[in-house]
């Protein structure tokens, strides 16, 4: 499968510049997206769609950004992209979803849950309902009874197609996950906000405010510093038919798309 690296939304916190680093894989049935970004209806109604937390993080809301835009440049249509796998339901992972309406949203059944039927005040903060307001045609996975790397919840999604992976790691969200995807001779396996910068797992300088937006927003802590745990020890096995990513780290997201541009080498 071909995997194409999109910033579906460059943030910015004091410190740190950030991207939205969505995935456009081209599968035998269609065109796979891995989480979408802001969509074009963040940025025509950005206060509704996206409420007061547009002014931390600081959206550039730029037309150019959105997926939409970005798989026609690649000369596809809205309606090739068959599939949209989300890891996490916050509003800067599905801000796009209405651009695809066709789209299986595949997510597992537990950050469905947290997302429509909030249980904390975490929860009843973080997501949007006015971005899933359109309906989309959630498709729930309990990612349980497979392994993967280490990991033991796991789901391969044959109906997406064989070297697509979602892998549970929870902590960031309730149903938080990872979804690895075969890019022909390596792996890419996208973390999501498992963690926001590498610093994370190899123990470099992280910024301050990527340390206090990750503690403020964590679900659940332990379980988030458990998931960077297996993350960071798979990441330190340096093998090189693995590419670790996360959703929100512009150096990892320009190393990714230029190791897809030269053929995975």
């Amino acid at each position: 499968m071909r995997v194409h690296h999109l910033n579906c939304g460059t943030m910015r916190l004091p410190g740190a510049r950030l991207v939205c680093h969505v995935l456009a894989v081209e599968t035998g049935g269609g065109l796979l997206l891995v989480d979408t970004g802001f969509g074009t209806a963040d940025i025509a109604e950005p206060a509704r769609r996206t409420g007061a937390i547009r002014h931390v993080v600081r959206p550039a809301f730029d037309p150019r950004e959105t997926a939409l835009h970005q798989i026609r440049e690649l000369g596809f249509r809205a309606e090739d992209v068959t599939h949209i796998v989300a890891t996490h339901f916050d509003l800067d992972h599905i801000g796009g979803l209405a651009d695809f309406p066709e789209a299986q949203v595949h997510v597992t059944a537990a950050e469905a849950r947290g997302a429509l039927s909030p249980a904390t005040l975490l929860e009843r903060g973080r997501y949007r309902r006015t971005q899933l307001s359109h309906r989309p045609r959630l498709v729930r996975h309990d990612p349980t009874g497979e392994r993967w790397r280490g990991f033991a919840a796991a789901r391969q999604l044959t109906s997406v197609d064989d070297g697509v992976v979602l892998v549970s790691m929870p902590g960031h969200t309730r149903g938080h996950a990872a979804v690895a995807v075969d890019a022909g001779g390596y792996w890419v396996l996208h973390c999501g906000d498992t963690f926001y910068h590498p610093g994370t797992l190899d123990g470099t300088p992280v910024p301050w405010s990527l340390r206090v937006q990750e503690r403020l927003v964590a679900h659940d802590i332990r379980e988030l510093r458990s998931s960077q745990a297996r993350v960071a020890a798979l990441r330190a096995a340096g093998t090189e038919e693995l590419m670790v990513v996360c959703s929100h780290d512009p150096a990892l997201f320009e190393a990714a798309r230029a190791r897809a541009a030269t053929g995975g080498r």
